[in-house]
């Protein structure tokens, strides 16, 4: 084992046997948060054949400690448990393939350290994908604020295809977190998540739903997503952070095109122009005007044909094709500021 991971087991009695499902839960910075997501995860109503892998991804607070509090209270759940530990910090992404790499589930399910979910999540998922013979199956979620929360209502597809082609143009989240996921998508295709790009690192569901042979959908809201600034409307990321966005847009583009063909260009086009769109969402005084125009220049040629967005949205990006990012700028202010920041002031 590699001398940056350290295991070890919460009891000397962890079942390695073949598990009906692995929850993945890497660890960071959540000290406040991970009490209620484990205490969550512990109560679930799936007893039997599950496994749960927390990653302590070097964090530095009291995380771990207040993880093995609410562990304490569960007696029942200690040879269900292991702990993996990296002894220095490698990323979200890191610490997800850090999990996968001893999953012994048929179905794996992600869940982040600041989120919680409902009680009955594992065993309907579960159940849905065994009855319906389906390699992934996904949920409706609740966006959660301090105070509130916003329930989520996810599209329903027939095939895989369809839910790759929603989720390439934008008609679809491809969010990790309330998908359940055959083992084997990952392990027969390859598909890890990229180490050392953790923005965009949620495309990798792109990847697994591409090879999927059959989807299911739960209409039935399991996961908490707490979001901590509900204030902020738009956020500022770094150079590093850009560039591996742009990274992983590059790989999930070239992977999709090289298992699914060339025919599907257009539809890889759309997850680039809604990589970018985000440029246009600001006054362009950063620069983020010049970044729209450099980043994937041959997508622009199919902005007018991805029906799954507004034809709003279209139009702002077919102004700025054609250089006229005045208009871009006069949209931004007028809606953006002013409407907005009245709405939800």
């Amino acid at each position: 084992m590699s001398t940056l991971l350290r295991s070890y087991n919460v009891s000397n009695g962890y079942n390695y046997s073949m598990q009906r499902v692995s929850v993945i839960i890497p660890i960071y910075k959540v000290e406040a948060f991970i009490g209620r997501c484990a205490e969550s995860l512990m109560c679930q109503t799936l007893k039997d054949g599950v496994e749960f892998i927390f990653v302590d991804d070097a964090t530095p607070d009291n995380s771990m400690r207040v993880l093995h509090e609410v562990l304490a209270r569960y007696p029942e759940r200690k040879s269900q448990v292991k702990l993996l530990k990296h002894e220095i910090n490698q990323g979200l992404p890191a610490a997800r393939n850090t999990g996968l790499a001893v999953a012994r589930g048929e179905y794996i399910f992600h869940c982040d350290s600041d989120d919680y979910v409902e009680a009955d999540m594992l065993e309907t998922l579960y159940d849905t994908a065994v009855q319906q013979c389906a390699d992934m199956v996904w949920c409706d979620w609740y966006l959660t604020f301090a105070d509130s929360e916003r329930y989520m209502k996810q599209p329903r597809y027939a095939t895989a295809e369809e839910a790759l082609k929603a989720m390439l143009a934008g008609g679809m989240k491809y969010n990790v977190w309330n998908k359940l996921v055959r083992r084997s998508l990952y392990t027969d295709n390859h598909i890890a998540f990229p180490a050392g790009y953790g923005m965009g690192e949620d495309m990798t569901m792109m990847r697994l739903v591409a090879c999927a042979r059959q989807v299911a959908y739960v209409p039935q809201a399991f996961y908490h997503y707490v979001k901590t600034n509900a204030g902020s409307f738009c956020q500022t990321y770094s150079e590093r952070h850009l560039k591996e966005l742009q990274h992983n847009v590059s790989e999930t583009a070239q992977f999709i095109l090289g298992h699914c063909g060339k025919e599907w260009e257009r539809e890889v086009a759309f997850l680039k122009l809604e990589a970018k769109f985000p440029f246009l969402i600001s006054d362009g005084k950063h620069g983020e005007y010049r970044r729209w125009k450099e980043w994937y220049p041959e997508a622009n040629v199919y902005i007018m044909y991805n029906k799954a967005i507004s034809l709003r949205s279209r139009v702002i990006q077919l102004l700025a094709a054609h250089g006229q990012f005045w208009t871009v700028r006069l949209y931004h202010l007028l809606i953006n500021k002013l409407v907005y920041g009245i709405i939800y002031k």
